[in-house]
């Protein structure tokens, strides 16, 4: 039997959702697509051919309904996640968490509590050269990690930020860090792993204007001993693909966007060539292939098959929630912070 899914939220993040569950359709079918708006409901369904709902109690009352999709923006994830397990609804969860870590921390208890699969959207970690140095790292080769460098240099014109909401605190949570530099952060840290304190900076650019921080530098000690730097913008006009440095005891991997170049010390050398097809780091945030989030969606269903847990658990995210926590105090501390756990 097809696993039945339900969208809430049909803005600007769902069109690669959508997609890859046109992709899914012999394992999944969409029972629902929810909007409030009628405009974004007519919109949406002028592009993909899924049952439209004016109503969010008409999916929590449909006991047909195995999980929802929730693509909203980030301050009203807590309360929809919140009613979906009460419904006994699983829940795949659009990044952020939610607007704070706290607000968070509930959002996972209460999925976890009632019993339901939580998995969240970071979809860095399903693209192959991520995949691929997970795995040399994980078997060894490369030795101990010593130093970690992430760079994440994107361009948002200042029209990005003028849509009411974007770029603040109460809808969004922040700005670069987790609004866009949450996917790399995560990657970052499933990598080289956990982060102890951090000690940098943070503010606005005369780049933009808005509430909340477009660019953060930092330096970062991890829980290995390994140091390392994390550079996070939206004001480095054309935006150009993130960058995760790792240098090792006996080599160094370096993934720049969906490409992949491991140099071994001994001469072997490991290659991924880059998707041209991927974007969104420039003006269009959504210039990339909708292929990563479908391997989101399809793990997230197999999950909830199989009783395991998805690739990106609800505590997974919290991780990097609290790293950009840290990072956020960190631009206005004269010394280290520690990053919780």
């Amino acid at each position: 039997m097809k696993t039945r899914i339900a969208i809430v939220g049909l803005g600007m993040a769902v069109t690669p959702h959508a997609k890859g569950l046109v992709d899914l359709a012999d394992e999944v079918e969409v029972a629902h697509a929810f909007s409030p708006s009628a405009e974004r409901r007519e919109a949406f369904g002028e592009r993909f051919s899924f049952p439209l709902c004016d109503s969010l109690d008409t999916i929590l009352a449909d006991d047909t309904v195995d999980a929802v999709a929730v693509f909203t923006p980030a301050n009203t994830h807590r309360d929809i996640a919140l009613q979906c397990a009460a419904a006994g609804k699983h829940v795949l969860m659009e990044k952020p968490l939610d607007i704070t870590t706290a607000r968070a921390v509930e959002l996972v208890d209460g999925c976890r509590a009632a019993g339901v699969t939580l998995g969240v959207v970071l979809q860095h970690r399903f693209r192959p050269a991520g995949r691929k140095l997970a795995e040399i790292l994980a078997a060894g080769d490369l030795g101990r990690i010593v130093g970690c460098s992430t760079v994440i240099r994107l361009w948002r014109p200042q029209g990005y930020y003028d849509e009411p909401g974007r770029g603040s605190f109460a809808r969004d949570g922040g700005g670069v860090l987790i609004s866009q530099g949450i996917h790399t952060l995560d990657l970052m840290l499933s990598l080289a792993g956990p982060i102890d304190e951090v000690v940098g900076y943070a503010t606005t650019t005369p780049v933009h204007r808005m509430e909340t921080e477009d660019m953060v530098c930092a330096a970062a000690k991890f829980e290995n001993g390994a140091l390392g730097t994390i550079d996070a913008t939206t004001a480095a006009y054309p935006g150009f693909p993130e960058r995760i440095e790792i240098a090792c005891e006996k080599g160094t991997a370096a993934l720049a966007g969906t490409s992949l170049v491991v140099q071994f010390q001994d001469g072997r050398r490991v290659e991924i060539a880059p998707d041209e097809s991927a974007g969104g780091t420039g003006a269009d945030p959504m210039a990339f292939p909708h292929d990563y989030h479908r391997s989101v969606m399809a793990d997230f269903v197999e999950a909830i098959r199989t009783g395991r847990e998805p690739k990106v658990t609800g505590e997974e995210a919290l991780k990097v929630h609290r790293l950009i926590d840290a990072l956020i105090k960190a631009g206005s501390s004269s010394g280290p912070v520690r990053v919780e756990r």
